[in-house]
């Protein structure tokens, strides 16, 4: 009994020091930013620049409905390099270090940015991603192609409306 007690408890410290890391793989360089500023990953440089929490995306009988909310975040991001570059699917990660992945489903989401974001060089391309996420604060992760730099953009919590947030439809 005594063994199969110490093999769960390592097992135990194994699955938890590996959580620690699921937020950051182990040598990569980590920055953070505010919204607004201009993040350079690779030869592309992002800029997310409007917040908006939203109880479901268009209406009557086509409404989308989240589990939570609809978070979506407005960006631009332009290929200073020579060559066509992709954007990285995008994640958000909230104060409890819950992450949450960027939706795959554009549907009534307005510019919607998609899925497969391929910028030619010099070019730019703006638009919104979306997720689905109680709201709150959350720090939205971008990481470059080969995992090295990682950066984290601080998603304050607003409504710019000044509206209080409505209860999602049924």
């Amino acid at each position: 009994m005594g063994v199969k007690l110490i093999w769960a408890f390592l097992c135990i410290l194994v699955a938890l020091s590996c959580g620690c890391n699921l937020l950051r793989p182990s040598g990569a360089e980590t920055w953070n930013f505010h919204m607004g500023d201009h993040v350079q990953m690779g030869p592309l440089v992002i800029n997310v620049f409007e917040t908006k929490w939203l109880p479901q995306l268009g209406e009557g009988d086509k409404a989308r409905v989240p589990k939570d909310r609809f978070l979506l975040l407005k960006m631009n991001v332009v290929n200073g390099g020579v060559s066509e570059s992709t954007v990285p699917l995008l994640s958000i990660v909230g104060d409890d270090k819950q992450v949450y992945s960027e939706l795959t489903n554009g549907d009534q989401v307005p510019e919607w940015l998609g899925i497969l974001r391929h910028i030619k060089s010099n070019e730019s391309q703006q638009g919104h991603v979306v997720f689905d996420a109680p709201p709150g604060h959350y720090k939205l992760k971008i990481e470059d192609e080969n995992l090295q730099k990682i950066a984290f953009v601080d998603i304050p919590l607003r409504f710019t409306d000044g509206a209080e947030l409505a209860p999602a439809k049924p």
